[in-house]
């Protein structure tokens, strides 16, 4: 540059024309080829042929009008291994860049069998199968197959047992919501939170350890009752968790609720209207989000809930915002229950007098040849159910889950069928995350609230 200063002093550099920079020095007449040279060169120079045609046509006279490409949208899996599948889902989206234009959810690679598998072996021996329904609330699982059971056997259970079943069912209630609350917001980015209800959810299963020796699969409600009765100062120590759950749900509210990326990234996600989910078999928090009040637990009482006083939240608009403030009010209202529970825990026996239904106990054993040889049958062979049907639903902590139990008489279930929770809410995918972007499916699936033990059954 200083080369140039020197040479040519009085040359500017540039000027400015219509916005484009131009150098003076090139602005000089410059060299062209001969005429007569250019005309050899007339013509065609390639002839065209069925793959130049393919992508565009040669018009003649000095004319080539470019041909309009078309771009082929994306196919991607999203799953099996995929972190926010939450299971081993498989959804098939195409993408046009970013958008979902369509989701199709695949299922069957978990393939429990569960419904076959319940009708070869007697019903105390199901009662396990049902704890791998819904993994995360086992509990609430186990009342519906329970009251199942106990319709078929037109037997009653006393009150202290149906006391400790609601108990137990919303600890369940409370753990689920725990772990779907923190996951969502775990998925939109937020990792504080979820260490905070995954102490809380520890301090669950210390309980469920405590109740019945298990902390997760605890084949501890029965048909006629509960296995064993609560422990002695079980009651105190559940009152204490309840007391300082709320402290960590208001930290959760603080940090997540108010949020602004959180609600951006979670508001209008999925929306679905009232008349939409009634059509497509929603149930639980999923169904009222749209404003559609129901609750088995308030429409057709079971176990008791008629004696406690709750209210059963709803939204408005229906996206995955609206469910995650709704499983919040869902949790604390369980604690409002719970403690309920533990203010009028009636006293008594915590499984129907039935011998030839229930277990006996295991003092009654040692003392006494009937027991033990009730205790041998009712393990080995199982109790005879009369002949009959029914379909129970209860409402679980992801919807309603329903059986459909046929009796013929014998110790083992003729047919069973299973209405699980998750099931229509997967299926609804592929209307709900039309038109979404890709980084919110994983909001949309967190949201709905999948577990694959219930759908792949």
């Amino acid at each position: 540059m200083i080369w140039f200063k020197k040479c040519f002093p009085m040359v500017r550099y540039a000027s400015h024309v219509r916005g484009f920079k131009t150098c003076l020095l090139l602005n000089s007449k410059r060299w062209a080829p001969d005429v007569d040279f250019c005309k050899q060169f007339e013509g065609v120079a390639i002839y065209p042929t069925e793959e130049i045609e393919k992508y565009y046509k040669v018009i003649y006279h000095s004319r080539v009008r470019p041909v309009e490409r078309k771009l082929q949208n994306m196919w991607i899996n999203f799953g099996p291994q995929h972190p926010a599948a939450h299971g081993v889902l498989r959804l098939i989206l195409e993408l046009d860049g970013e958008t979902v234009v369509r989701a199709d959810p695949h299922i069957g690679y978990l393939h429990r069998a569960t419904e076959k598998l319940m009708e070869n072996k007697h019903y105390t021996q199901n009662l396990p199968f049902v704890d791998r329904f819904d993994y995360v609330s086992t509990l609430a699982n186990e009342q519906g197959f329970a009251i199942a059971v106990e319709t078929l056997l037109n037997i009653e259970v006393p009150p202290r047992a149906k006391a400790i079943r609601v108990l137990c069912s919303e600890l369940s209630r409370i753990a689920n919501h725990l772990l779907n609350i923190s996951g969502t917001i775990l998925d939109a980015g937020g990792i504080t939170p979820f260490f905070w209800m995954c102490e809380e959810r520890e301090k669950i299963y210390e309980l469920h350890e405590r109740l019945c020796g298990a902390r997760v699969h605890c084949a501890y409600v029965r048909p006629g009752g509960v296995s064993q009765d609560i422990p002695i100062g079980f009651l105190d120590d559940v009152h204490e968790f309840c007391m300082k759950l709320g402290e960590r749900c208001d930290e959760t509210e603080d940090i997540a609720t108010g949020n602004r990326l959180y609600y951006a990234r979670t508001a209008g996600i999925g929306a679905v209207k009232a008349h939409e989910a009634i059509y497509h078999g929603f149930s639980g928090p999923m169904l009222r989000c749209t404003g559609v009040k129901w609750d088995l637990r308030i429409a057709f009482p079971y176990d008791g809930y008629d004696l406690y006083d709750f209210d059963v939240p709803v939204g408005t608009m229906g996206d995955s915002y609206d469910r995650h403030l709704l499983r919040l009010t869902e949790l604390r209202q369980s604690l409002r229950i719970i403690n309920q529970v533990i203010d009028t825990m009636p006293a008594g026996e915590i499984r129907t007098d039935d011998s030839k239904i229930s277990l006996p106990l295991r003092a009654e054993m040692k003392t006494s040849m009937e027991a033990l040889i009730h205790h041998f049958k009712l393990c080995t062979e199982g109790y005879i159910v009369p002949p009959g049907a029914t379909y129970t639903a209860v409402e679980c902590p992801k919807g309603e889950l329903g059986f459909y139990m046929v009796a013929d008489g014998t110790s083992k279930p003729y047919r069973v069928g299973i209405r699980s929770c998750s099931y229509n809410h997967l299926a609804a995918l592929s209307f709900m995350g039309k038109g979404l972007m890709l980084a919110d499916i994983s909001i949309l699936i967190a949201t709905i609230d999948i577990v694959f033990g219930d759908i792949d059954r």
